[in-house]
């Protein structure tokens, strides 16, 4: 019986040692935990937001803690939007602004129903140019007042929603010299992958010119032409991430997410690339004129190896491959949140 006792009681030791912290249950649209507001600045607040709750039923709640213990903001926002369930159940119309004063970290939580209006951009620039800038001067208040202002003109006046949109798109739009510079970067790349890609290839076609008039052993030219293989996925990469790069600042994303998703037009370039790469060779065979087709599995002709493939030969094996590199209930509504939002930190 003593053991019992004393086995029950190290067991509920270890369970308050080790047990996390739960999430708060919400009982006021505006919880104060962090002791940040007075008593007028939390009033203020409350009545603001239930008025609002109730003449568009969005729930806009306000929670502030000391810390966040061993979870990150948008964990901790996540468990208490959805715990809460704030929003209308089918509506998911709620929003969290989550304070942390000792983490100096907040973040903005949008439900599901919202995330089309106070979408991620919004609320990022809601942090950065309206509270972050306050909260760093400790105007912890003023920096959440007037960014709940905003989010309630916001979803109540669609036109101011959109000039604010049209803000944030003209401040991501880069101005046309800076893309003029680094086009200009970009092209050095993809001058220098060209380089690599033309004496890669180069060789690759002589390499197969040697295989077929029987000047180059069969069995040493493929070994030769896979390591030729190198360089072009070198050249290739150097020329194709550059220009992967300005599409996608043209805005030709679309085009991309389009190939991703087949993957068929990848065999149609091998092919291709075998065909040119196969006449190209007859082409030169035919220009030399007094070449004939055979093939030597085995022995190699060694004067056409030392002038075609030595160090100073005009197709270097060895060096054709160059690297480097108010007084109100409140309660959630049945709404939840995927995650959407945004978080900053001062």
């Amino acid at each position: 019986m003593l053991k019992a006792k004393l086995f029950g009681l190290l067991f509920l030791i270890f369970s308050l040692c080790f047990a996390q912290k739960g999430h708060p249950n919400l009982t006021e649209i505006v919880t104060d935990n962090a002791k940040i507001f007075t008593q007028p600045q939390l009033e203020a607040l409350r009545t603001k937001l239930y008025q609002f709750e109730s003449e568009t039923t969005n729930q806009l709640v306000i929670l502030t803690i000391d810390e966040l213990g061993n979870e990150t903001i948008e964990q901790y926002a996540l468990e208490v939007f959805n715990q809460n369930k704030l929003g209308q159940e089918g509506k998911d119309n709620g929003i969290l602004i989550l304070f942390s004063k000792l983490d100096r970290e907040v973040r903005i939580e949008v439900g599901y129903g919202l995330e089309p209006y106070i979408t991620d951009a919004v609320a990022s620039r809601i942090i950065r140019n309206t509270m972050i800038p306050r909260f760093k001067e400790e105007n912890y208040f003023d920096g959440i007042n007037l960014a709940t202002d905003q989010i309630i003109e916001f979803l109540n006046n669609p036109e101011a929603l959109e000039e604010f949109k049209a803000e944030i798109e003209a401040e991501a739009e880069m101005p046309w010299w800076m893309l003029v510079v680094i086009g200009l970067f970009l092209l050095m790349f993809v001058a220098a992958g060209g380089f690599v890609l033309y004496k890669g290839y180069s060789t690759l076609i002589e390499i197969i010119r040697g295989m077929f008039i029987g000047k180059l052993a069969v069995v040493k030219g493929v070994l030769m032409a896979a390591f030729m293989v190198l360089p072009l996925i070198f050249g290739l990469v150097f020329i194709g991430m550059p220009l992967f790069f300005m599409a996608l600042l043209l805005g030709f994303d679309d085009l991309f997410s389009g190939l991703a998703k087949d993957f068929t037009w990848v065999l149609f370039i091998f092919a291709a690339f075998v065909c040119l790469t196969i006449i190209l060779v007859i082409i030169k065979i035919k220009k030399k004129g007094n070449e004939d087709f055979k093939l030597s599995f085995f022995k190699s002709d060694k004067d056409y190896m030392s002038k075609t493939f030595s160090s100073s030969g005009s197709h270097s094996f060895g060096s054709s491959y160059s690297g480097g590199s108010s007084s109100s209930s409140f309660s959630g509504g049945g709404g939840s949140s995927g995650g959407g939002g945004a978080s900053g930190s001062w």
